[in-house]
């Protein structure tokens, strides 16, 4: 399972404006419902704001498989605002990732959607489009979870690794890094794997991403071979997951103590 970036996309995910720095604090600690809430009044006029409430309400249900309904209202009042081709293209690819992760958790089957709503979005999006790199990740992640073709799945994340580390997109790259890493581990390049996921929950550390860095320490345990740091990261994961509340949701049963290890 996969979380999802969205947000401001350089060095800094926190961004200069003040309102962009508590949005953050809020989301990285999972309180999803509160950053929409500060965004609503922008996202009202702004198109820009608009496809960050949305995504904020998205990450909500990839974390929890909650808060659909939400999630699309939001996203269609994004896409009533947008008025030129990036602006459709950002929101086409939000489109595309709802439909994945509704298709994902069992919600509902909306696999064509996805893949067509991703397929608008490449048309739209400029080639040097700083959402380019958040388009070839989204694409990975319907090749590896609902198509299961390795390769393009492989291929389209270190489509998006490249653009991400191009454009300075740090928060990205802790996804990316997280992909390429569990595709090398899926071809059993453990030391790649290892590597990739390491740098990933670095990233996450640094950036104060505490939402992600459960899933990145989980991922780290598999690929390590000292049997007693796995377990010592595994328990770090469980006691972040409970201090979120459970979330994410996916994670919380696979990391709780009655929980046979991976």
């Amino acid at each position: 399972m996969s979380e999802e970036p969205r947000g401001p996309q350089g060095p800094d995910p926190q961004g200069d404006d003040p309102l962009e720095r508590a949005v953050w604090r809020l989301r990285s600690r999972a309180c999803w419902d509160d950053a929409a809430a500060l965004l609503a009044p922008r996202a009202a006029q702004e198109p820009d704001a608009a496809l960050r409430r949305t995504a904020v309400l998205i990450e909500r249900c990839v974390f929890t498989a909650q808060g659909w309904g939400a999630a699309e209202d939001a996203l269609r009042a994004a896409e009533a605002l947008a008025t030129d081709d990036e602006e459709r293209g950002a929101a086409a690819c939000e489109r595309g990732h709802l439909a994945y992760a509704s298709t994902l958790l069992g919600v509902r089957d909306r696999s064509d959607e996805a893949r067509s709503a991703l397929g608008r979005a490449a048309a739209l999006l400029a080639p040097g489009s700083p959402t380019r790199p958040l388009l070839n990740f989204r694409r990975g992640l319907i090749a590896q979870h609902l198509s299961e073709n390795p390769s393009d799945a492989t291929a389209a994340f270190q489509r998006a690794h490249a653009g991400a580390t191009a454009h300075g997109q740090r928060l990205l790259l802790s996804f990316t890094w997280r992909h390429v890493a569990a595709m090398a581990e899926h071809d059993g390049k453990l030391a790649e794997a290892r590597y990739g996921f390491a740098e990933s929950l670095r990233i996450r550390e640094e950036l104060g991403y505490l939402v992600g860095i459960a899933p990145a320490l989980a991922s780290l345990a598999a690929v390590l071979p000292d049997a007693d740091e796995a377990a010592r990261l595994r328990e770090e994961a469980g006691r972040l997951v409970r201090l979120l509340g459970g979330v994410p949701a996916w994670l919380a049963d696979r990391l709780s103590p009655t929980a046979a290890p991976d």
